[in-house]
């Protein structure tokens, strides 16, 4: 994909959970947009550098910056050293989640309180810091319409129910109601908040699902597009959201599931 490098040009991105994944494709094509990108990375270090030398090899700029979002002194620390690095932010990609998976008698507190501290506790502490230096800084007509953009990443599960995974995706439907209060109370500071809810995209958290022809044509069964999505889909929406063109949409939820939320089993009788 390319896009102009005016799209997002002197826009400063973070991408939390950016070492894989959806992260990854996120922080990839907002570079390809022409954003200065921060890579964030709870323990793939590695992995995150990586992702740098790639985007900087392409003529982008990017820099890896570890934390754990569920933590509100390394949340600080890692909005301090992109401030002392690229000066400010002006696109906040709350991506960072987690899953673990029990049968709802048999989930531990501890397995409760860990997605939640991650998935929806983590967007909270990074969004505020990041409404904080919009609000400080405000709108900068010659970088973008907007004082600043904060874009959640969520799930399908926000609105389809998932026995088994009650702590993800109760964690999820938390991010939509997150995602539309700040969205209200930051509306007037033209502070613009939007969500993406990815359906069955092919990444290392559901390998399992889509691996072998047999899963695959099981989880094709819930997909009326008949296609399971790639992280590009993701990036793709997200370079959308984050740019001018979009200047108009906030409090959205926007669902890139190949139509997972349409519930296929009603498509006959029903």
């Amino acid at each position: 994909m390319s896009y102009s490098p005016d799209l997002l040009k002197g826009q400063k991105a973070l991408v939390t959970g950016s070492s894989s994944g959806i992260g990854e494709a996120v922080a990839r094509h907002l570079a390809q947009a022409g954003a200065s990108v921060v890579i964030n990375y709870h323990s793939e270090k590695d992995e995150a550098e990586n992702i740098v030398s790639a985007i900087t090899s392409d003529g982008g700029e990017a820099i890896a910056i570890g934390a754990n979002v569920a933590q509100e002194d390394e949340v600080k620390a890692m909005f301090e050293q992109m401030f002392q690095h690229f000066g400010t932010i002006d696109i906040l990609v709350n991506n960072a989640g987690i899953q673990k998976d029990a049968a709802f008698v048999d989930m531990t507190l501890d397995q409760w309180n860990l997605v939640l501290s991650i998935n929806l506790t983590g967007q909270f502490l990074c969004a505020r810091e990041a409404a904080k230096e919009f609000l400080r800084r405000g709108v900068k007509p010659d970088v973008s319409c907007a004082a600043g953009k904060i874009i959640c990443i969520s799930s399908v599960h926000e609105v389809i129910p998932w026995a088994g995974h009650v702590n993800y995706a109760s964690s999820k439907g938390g991010i939509d109601m997150f995602m539309k209060s700040i969205a209200q109370e930051l509306a007037p500071q033209k502070i613009r908040v939007n969500s993406i809810a990815p359906g069955a995209i092919k990444t290392s958290i559901n390998t399992a699902a889509w691996s072998t022809p047999e899963a695959e044509a099981q989880l094709l069964k819930l997909i009326p597009y008949h296609r399971v999505g790639i992280p590009d889909d993701i990036g793709k929406a997200a370079v959308w959201l984050a740019s001018d063109d979009s200047d108009y949409v906030h409090g959205a939820t926007l669902f890139v599931d190949g139509g997972m939320t349409l519930y296929p089993g009603f498509a006959h009788g029903g």
